[in-house]
């Protein structure tokens, strides 16, 4: 019989703490899955596609930042959250800047845990309704398919965005009437505490986001503001 109950891909190669992650997370009402290697890790993650990922940091035959990237660049939208041993600010920021949801770290509280997990898959599934498309002459984004188009009577390019990029698209969108700053951004959209955070996240995103954009002639949608922050572009038409 088939279940509606979310599936985590637990990627941690310590048997005693993959153990306890899959427990907590049954206990939570998730259907965990598990992977002990870093060298099979992208392989299980692609052929299960589960709803979310927990992903260690190091882990044997793999780097887990390396694993990060490679399943970003085939699946753009698939929801990630890191699992550092130490606490280091050092991995949470890398994470955060190569794309990461999330981060858990070890020794984990089981309901930090849970609600980290329920916050990311809340982020990446039940995103607000406010706007659902951005159009720009002949190309438009659709923000509920994380989805970038380009149509004419000639030629068609789709590009796909992470949800992390729909999100960020979605801020400025809602906000047409101002500059967003980058600490706003990470407030809002990684759910980081700006204060004494020195991290680029936002700026890396945003190269990707733009690279993504260009890819279907949406160079011009987002606007920098120096010193300030990002902007929509203001002949974008921005639609519920």
């Amino acid at each position: 019989m088939s279940t509606s109950k979310p599936r985590v891909m637990v990627v941690e190669d310590d048997p005693a703490i993959r153990a306890g992650l899959c427990d907590v997370l049954r206990f939570g009402g998730y259907v965990p899955l598990s992977c002990a290697r870093g060298d099979t890790a992208v392989a299980e993650i692609l052929a299960s596609l589960p709803d979310l990922v927990l992903l260690d940091v190091m882990l044997p035959g793999g780097d887990g930042f390396a694993i990060l990237r490679a399943v970003r660049t085939i699946h753009a939208s698939m929801p990630i959250v890191m699992v550092t041993a130490r606490g280091d600010e050092v991995d949470r920021i890398d994470g955060l800047e190569h794309g990461a949801d999330d981060y858990v770290v070890k020794p984990f509280n089981a309901r930090e845990l849970l609600a980290r997990v329920g916050a990311v898959l809340r982020r990446s599934a039940e995103r607000p309704a406010s706007v659902h498309t951005i159009t720009l002459g002949n190309a438009m984004v659709d923000l509920a398919r994380c989805e970038a188009r380009f149509i004419d009577s000639t030629n068609v390019k789709c590009a796909t965005l992470s949800a992390r990029e729909a999100e960020v698209l979605r801020v400025l969108a809602s906000n047409r009437t101002r500059v967003i700053s980058r600490e706003e951004l990470l407030r809002v959209v990684w759910a980081v505490d700006p204060r004494g955070a020195e991290t680029r996240a936002v700026d890396m995103q945003m190269v990707r986001l733009r690279e993504s954009l260009a890819a279907v002639g949406l160079d011009a949608l987002i606007e920098t503001v120096r010193s300030k922050g990002y902007r929509l572009a203001a002949h974008a038409e921005v639609r519920p």
